[in-house]
């Protein structure tokens, strides 16, 4: 099943200010099913899908591996052959009221012989999840910013310089007629690395706009 498209509404029905600082985990067993829970940070999609091939690998013999991430633009709930909308998408759902941001949310199930209704199943990998946060640790998230910019060659190295000792993370670099940076660091440093990089480079650095 293909990961259920992030929409505005999802993405903004609680503003998201929390975060994960380590794993937890919980497990239920209802009418002979096992339902086993992991709650995690994780930056994005690619990133959740390798975790979820990892619970494929230690668990060979699930039944199903469901999951919800919530990431911002790259959030995801997959039902992973569970009937529609009674395993992922509530799972997203908690996550959205509890205000978390970059957070996996996973459940493997192994059958046990009793079908569950839909309704059953809802509350299953909803309660299976509500469980893993209520021991998670919980940590504030910084709002994210991310950067583009253009400059001169001669100019890389040191601007490179500037954004580590700024603690930004440099996502990408293209090489073309000029450098072109992209760069991630928290939203209230922004505006005084733009200061700083406007004050002592030459007039020769131009922000640009995100790409679309």
């Amino acid at each position: 099943m293909r990961p259920a498209p992030d929409t505005p509404t999802a993405r903004h029905a609680l503003a998201a200010c929390h975060t994960l600082a380590a794993p937890a985990h919980s497990e239920l067993i209802i009418k002979k099913s096992r339902f086993i829970g992991c709650v995690q940070p994780m930056a994005d999609r690619a990133s959740a899908q390798a975790a979820v091939a990892a619970l494929w690998r230690q668990h060979p013999g699930a039944t199903h591996v469901c999951w919800a991430l919530r990431a911002g633009g790259q959030s995801a709930a997959v039902d992973d052959g569970e009937p529609g909308g009674t395993a992922g998408r509530p799972m997203l759902q908690v996550l959205q009221h509890q205000a978390l941001d970059a957070v996996l949310a996973s459940v493997v199930r192994y059958f046990g012989g009793v079908k569950l209704g839909a309704g059953a199943l809802l509350r299953a990998y909803t309660d299976t999840i509500a469980q893993a946060l209520r021991n998670a640790p919980k940590v504030s998230l910084q709002p994210m910013q991310t950067l583009h910019c253009q400059l001169p060659y001669a100019l890389e190295g040191w601007l490179r310089r500037e954004i580590e000792a700024a603690g930004a993370q440099l996502l990408a670099v293209q090489h073309g007629a000029r450098v072109t940076l992209q760069l991630r660091l928290p939203q209230a440093q922004a505006a005084r690395l733009m200061q700083r990089v406007n004050d002592n480079g030459q007039g020769l650095v131009q922000w640009c706009p995100a790409p679309h």
